[in-house]
């Protein structure tokens, strides 16, 4: 009796013992991401948000007053875009080809040949950019008044600009008409609507996130990433109605945020040389799938949509000196009550044609 009771069991719980078999050996042959490529390629001045174009296989660097560009696939050489004053970003039009600097003045040219078009007059003071699909329109972001210059991509038309009540920070457009921005100093997300450029809500982040400094979107699930410097965690909401649905610790100095969503994960890069991976493993569940080791720097990032692999830039640093030596313009005063003057910390400065560019994958 006990035999066949045996075999019985057996029979019936062959099929599910299979299955998780077969599952994790497909688990276990998932390998993790690591940095599978260092590409240093040197040349002076800094740098902020890199952009990847993954129809024209080029990568945009902004280093100050130009724009240096890479062939995608071998990171070589392929080309410079002058005549911009403090670059911050780059934003590509595929359907136009037309790209746009975040510069003042803003540059356009032809992301296929990288000959310039025009230049730009824009007021504020440009920092991040963002491609809105549905309108076919750049958004130029902006700490100081205007916070957002919108301009046609076809044309480089400014059709108009937009207030959102503080300093923007990173922006995500769903594709279907609302764009996302968060606004870092206010603790909150502005939405917008691309086609009347008004902001209808801002999504409160207080108490869960302050500083948010990068953001991701999953537009097929409506799900946002807000990336945040104080605590340092992504506030993941709804991006429906604002309702924050968790939050997950990732690293120190957020900057950028990616989103891939052949894969459902989001990642955020930052300055302490990490890159956090959050995996989406339900509608309302999500876990920190991975910290992975990249470059002290290496703040910004971008993803190759075509391949799946994330790119990052950094360079070394020349610490500061220790002890400092005080001269007039080096002290800062004392504050009445007859101290020495204390010494003003210089900003590390970057080691010489150390510039490198880091590209990881599974």
């Amino acid at each position: 009796m006990k035999s066949h009771l045996r075999f019985a069991l057996v029979s019936i719980l062959a099929p599910f013992c299979a299955t998780f078999s077969a599952q994790a050996q497909a688990d276990s042959s998932i390998q993790p991401y690591k940095v599978v490529r260092t590409s240093k390629v040197g040349g002076p001045g800094g740098w902020d948000y890199a952009t990847a174009d993954s129809d024209n296989r080029l990568l945009y660097v902004p280093r100050g007053d130009r724009i240096t560009v890479y062939n995608l696939d071998t990171l070589a050489p392929a080309g410079i875009v002058p005549g911009a004053s403090s670059v911050h970003g780059v934003a590509v039009d595929p359907v136009s080809h037309h790209a746009f600097s975040s510069s003042q003045p803003l540059v356009m040219w032809d992301s296929r040949n990288l000959g310039v078009i025009k230049n730009i007059g824009v007021q504020g003071n440009p920092d991040g950019i963002l491609f809105e699909p549905a309108t076919e329109r750049i958004y130029v972001l902006s700490h100081h008044a205007p916070n957002v210059t919108v301009v046609d991509a076809r044309t480089g038309d400014i059709v108009g600009t937009i207030d959102l009540g503080g300093a923007p920070e990173q922006a995500a457009s769903d594709g279907a008409g609302r764009v996302y921005i968060n606004v870092e100093d206010k603790d909150n997300v502005a939405v917008v609507d691309a086609r009347t450029l008004q902001v209808t809500t801002h999504y409160d982040l207080s108490g869960k996130g302050g500083g948010p400094g990068a953001l991701a979107l999953d537009a097929k699930n409506h799900i946002l990433f807000s990336f945040c410097h104080n605590p340092a965690v992504a506030v993941i909401l709804d991006a429906n109605d604002g309702r924050v649905i968790t939050t997950l610790p990732i690293g120190k100095g957020v900057d950028a945020a990616e989103f891939n969503p052949d894969t459902g994960e989001a990642f955020s890069s930052q300055g302490d040389g990490t890159l956090t991976v959050i995996k989406e493993t339900g509608s309302t569940q999500f876990v920190v799938e991975q910290t992975v080791a990249t470059k002290s720097g290496a703040r910004t990032s971008t993803l190759d949509a075509k391949t799946g692999h994330i790119f990052l830039v950094t360079a070394d640093r020349i610490a500061p000196a220790p002890v400092p030596t005080l001269t007039p313009s080096t002290a800062v005063p004392a504050s009445g009550n007859g101290a020495a003057p204390a010494p003003r910390w210089e900003r590390p400065k970057m080691v010489p044609d150390s510039f490198t560019i880091l590209e990881v994958a599974r």
